[in-house]
């Protein structure tokens, strides 16, 4: 029987269950506590392989794009089935390809509003309050379901040091001035546990590669500003036709301070942001089928380098 369920909404308590039975099931899988959340919520990984070539996987830096975190829950249980059975994963020898590379996945960066908007959070509880009260300060978001930022307000993917005053200078003059659902990128910074303790890991792991997986539009984002990464073009292309994404430039209100970018900036190697699926978020559960099928040469081209 399958342990991941893709007939409905994640949460963080469903990806503390899944984590913990894909670890009792596949004793080479591990996982490791990478922070809480200031609610307490924890920001877990899951590690399989062994290999010298290490690539870091992450998903829901916002939280109405929860269909992410499925797809790499999906994805560790399905590698580790098919190094477990001797099989394979995308015509690849699971076991060969685990030997060659170590994959940490970071399923679920925002775990308190995944909560919020996936119904976890309760109307009436206090945490269901603080979000609602400062939804108010942007009335035309819908309320939970245009909900991308943490419980405190703040955009992740708008926190890393990657051109972070230019994203403030955009969001600003967008109306994002202050704590809200969305677009707002904090005092300073990696101010936000969350995304600080992501880049503390990426910077212990110092991975070949990153991906980080959002939604929604089919596309591949690969370039940070005018820096060039050699190579990164030629793999984004290979994932591209692989899954039928469009590999394409990031649309400049939204080019700076996001994790892909930071990793660009900082190690000078290939890091890509992945939208995943078509439609206004949160996509419908009824799309991960679909969604799935087109990320799995992504994840598997990626951890393999080619």
């Amino acid at each position: 029987m399958a342990i991941v369920r893709t007939d409905m909404p994640v949460s963080s308590a469903e990806t503390q269950r899944v984590i913990g039975e894909i670890v009792a099931k596949y004793p080479f899988v591990r996982t490791e506590l990478l922070t809480r959340t200031v609610f307490q919520r924890p920001v877990s990984t899951l590690v399989i392989g062994n290999g010298p070539r290490k690539v870091i996987f992450s998903a829901s830096h916002h939280a109405n794009e929860w269909i992410t975190t499925l797809i790499l829950l999906q994805f560790a249980e399905e590698f580790a089935e098919a190094i477990a059975s001797g099989g394979q994963i995308y015509g690849r020898n699971a076991g060969e390809l685990a030997r060659e590379v170590t994959i940490y996945m970071v399923p679920l960066v925002d775990p308190d509003g995944v909560d919020l908007v996936t119904g976890a959070i309760l109307p009436g509880s206090i945490q269901y309050a603080l979000a609602e009260d400062l939804a108010q300060n942007y009335p035309a978001i819908p309320f939970p379901d245009g909900w991308k930022a943490n419980l405190l307000g703040v955009d992740l993917n708008l926190q890393y040091p990657a051109g972070w005053e230019q994203a403030r200078e955009i969001k600003f003059a967008q109306g994002f001035v202050q704590p809200g659902p969305r677009d707002f990128v904090g005092r300073a910074p990696l101010n936000q546990a969350e995304s600080r303790a992501l880049a503390g890991y990426t910077r212990f792991i110092d991975p070949a590669l990153v991906l980080a997986f959002h939604s929604q539009g089919k596309e591949i984002y690969w370039q940070f500003g005018g820096l060039f990464v050699p190579g990164a073009e030629e793999l984004g292309q290979k994932m591209a036709d692989a899954s039928g994404y469009t590999l394409a430039n990031t649309p400049y209100e939204s080019g700076f301070a996001g994790y892909k970018d930071w990793f660009i900036q900082d190690f000078g190697k290939p890091g890509y942001t992945i939208e995943v699926g078509q439609g206004v978020n949160p996509l419908p559960i009824s799309q991960f089928d679909e969604i799935y099928r087109d990320n799995l040469p992504i994840l598997v081209i990626a951890a393999a380098g080619g």
